[in-house]
């Protein structure tokens, strides 16, 4: 299993010599969690990562067909996500600000990884990820991490700038 940082030195400069950029374009239902949440992050295709947030970080619900949830820091989240309106639940609904640069998972890319269908890795919070055969690779635009977004979910969620 690679570590975010091994993931960094193999995919950062193929994303921004080889990727493109993408805007997030679906807005997003998203509360603070008031207590210490464990949030499994599960998409269209089972389960991708989970993540523990703590008192105050941002639990963000994609409107996608999967509603996908995952967990942000304040800082992350405000420099993403702009207040839109209330909703239900103690959700309120943000408009995206985010871009990112984002690769497909290809044979070769998965053949760098030394694996013919899926690998996982270290994700920033410290949780395992899985990345499958055209899932994609991605990297907020300005950013320093390396995470998976599931392909149905990608679609559902970014357009091509």
């Amino acid at each position: 299993m690679h570590s975010q940082n091994e993931m960094k030195q193999m995919v950062l400069l193929l994303l921004q010599s080889s990727g493109k950029i993408y805007q997030k374009v679906n807005k997003v239902f998203a509360r603070k969690a008031k207590g210490v949440e464990r949030i499994t992050t599960t998409t269209s295709d089972g389960i991708e990562t989970s993540n523990q947030a703590k008192p105050g970080d941002y639990i963000v619900k994609n409107q996608t067909d999967a509603e996908e949830e995952y967990v942000l820091t304040p800082i992350k989240f405000r420099s993403r996500y702009i207040y839109k309106k209330r909703s239900k639940a103690g959700f309120s609904e943000y408009q995206p600000t985010g871009r990112i640069h984002a690769v497909e998972v290809n044979k070769r890319l998965l053949k760098k990884f030394g694996v013919k269908t899926r690998f996982y890795f270290i994700a920033e919070w410290g949780s395992k990820m899985v990345v499958k055969e055209k899932d994609f690779l991605a990297c907020p635009i300005g950013g320093n991490e390396i995470y998976r977004i599931a392909r149905k979910e990608f679609f559902e969620t970014y357009r091509l700038e």
